[in-house]
């Protein structure tokens, strides 16, 4: 059964704070810490002054500007990426049956 508009953006919030605590951290490594450092070095400098007002970002700038992709597997699976298309990386945030979440990875 598909969940409510109200819960998908009660995973969203939830699974961007997850996103956002995870950064730097051992369980972030392959995940937020890879995506963030794997675009401040692959992106030029003209798209982060466009979106953030600096050619040299903040991880947590970086962080902020995450937007939802998409949700899928019965809403389980929430993706998160960079707007206007800049990347095919996502940063993939699954839940478990229960709603909490399970792990947080880099996918391309």
């Amino acid at each position: 059964m598909p969940i409510t508009n109200d819960q998908i953006l009660t995973r969203t919030e939830a699974a961007l704070a997850a996103i956002k605590s995870s950064y730097g951290t051992d369980e972030g490594e392959n995940g937020t810490t890879l995506f963030v450092v794997h675009h401040i070095e692959e992106i030029g400098a003209e798209y982060w002054k466009k979106h953030l007002g600096s050619s040299k970002p903040k991880p947590r700038q970086i962080l902020n500007l995450l937007v939802l992709r998409s949700h899928w597997d019965d809403d389980n699976v929430f993706d998160f990426t960079l707007p206007d298309d800049v990347t095919d990386y996502v940063i993939s945030v699954r839940f478990n049956k229960a709603g909490a979440i399970k792990e947080i990875t880099m996918e391309g």
